[in-house]
């Protein structure tokens, strides 16, 4: 899929990778092989592999293009990272999103927004990249917005767990004097906003996009999987606020259900884009193809 269109926003899509993740159980304390047996039929093969039993993830950037500016939501993975808690991840050296980036027409140069639903390693990675043995900012003409709650989650993390996401991914940003902290409800302008959605971490947030009377909902991590319309209240293991991140997850299902915004799923197998309908006291994601 290219660039496709909500009102006159010039929308689309680039995956890093999407591949066979964890087991349901894995990510999510009930979804034994019980529990999902009812939803196998239509998990499998685009949201569950048949050979591994693994929920399939994409790792993926949402680029937006408005009459005024051009901005990237969440920037996957990146190369050369440190480990941060998935080891397969670390290292890389694919420049494959930057070539997808540029098949786009879109240049580094190019970029006036980076936004980031918040700063897991899969979501901020080419914040940066790695120049002569040093981390400078992709983006060199952008503005990276920054949760302020989230910023503070990130640092401390970095100070407790030892977690180098923040100074790979962060860290390089604010020294450059690219990066802003902002509220979680932040307005850029009449096309991009922040939604507040915190629970997966503190200062988590959706980005909302608008022209006219059409609108969509990029999603982050308030929801990792299709299985978690049928079940809102499941969270992901590593959801850092369980009990708030439930109640977010079902608040913004109830939301947009059965309503005309367009939901940008970060981790819903491809194609990704779709619409939450009301089923019964949960719901289902109808795709759009």
């Amino acid at each position: 899929m290219g660039w496709f269109k909500v009102g006159e926003l010039e929308i689309a899509r680039i995956v890093e990778l999407e591949e066979p993740f964890l087991l349901p159980e894995q990510m999510f304390a009930e979804a034994t092989p019980e529990a999902i047996a009812p939803y196998r039929e239509w998990l499998e093969p685009h949201a569950m592999c048949p050979r591994t039993g693994k929920l399939i993830l994409p790792i993926q950037t949402y680029v937006v293009r408005t009459r005024h500016h051009v901005a990237l939501v969440d920037t996957c993975i990146g190369n050369d990272k440190s480990p941060a808690g998935f080891k397969r991840w670390a290292g890389r050296k694919d420049d494959g999103w930057l070539r997808k980036l540029a098949a786009l027409g879109v240049a580094p140069a190019d970029v006036d927004y980076v936004f980031c639903t918040h700063l897991h390693l899969d979501h901020c990675g080419w914040h940066t990249r790695c120049v002569d043995s040093r981390w400078v900012p992709t983006f060199p003409n952008a503005r990276y917005l920054f949760s302020r709650e989230e910023f503070a989650y990130a640092e401390r993390r970095q100070r407790e767990q030892q977690d180098p996401v923040f100074a790979e991914n962060v860290l390089p940003i604010m020294e450059a004097g690219l990066g802003e902290l902002v509220a979680p409800d932040h307005v850029v302008d009449d096309a991009l906003r922040l939604e507040s959605t915190p629970g997966h971490t503190p200062g988590h947030v959706a980005v909302h996009m608008t022209s006219g009377a059409h609108d969509a909902v990029v999603t982050g991590d308030l929801v990792h999987s299709p299985l978690q319309c049928a079940h809102p209240e499941w969270n992901f293991v590593y959801d850092e606020l369980p009990a708030l991140a439930a109640v977010t997850r079902r608040n913004f299902m109830e939301r947009y259900a059965d309503g005309p915004t367009l939901i940008l799923a970060s981790h819903f197998p491809s194609p990704s884009i779709g619409c939450f309908e009301r089923s019964g006291r949960a719901y289902k994601y109808c795709y759009r193809t």
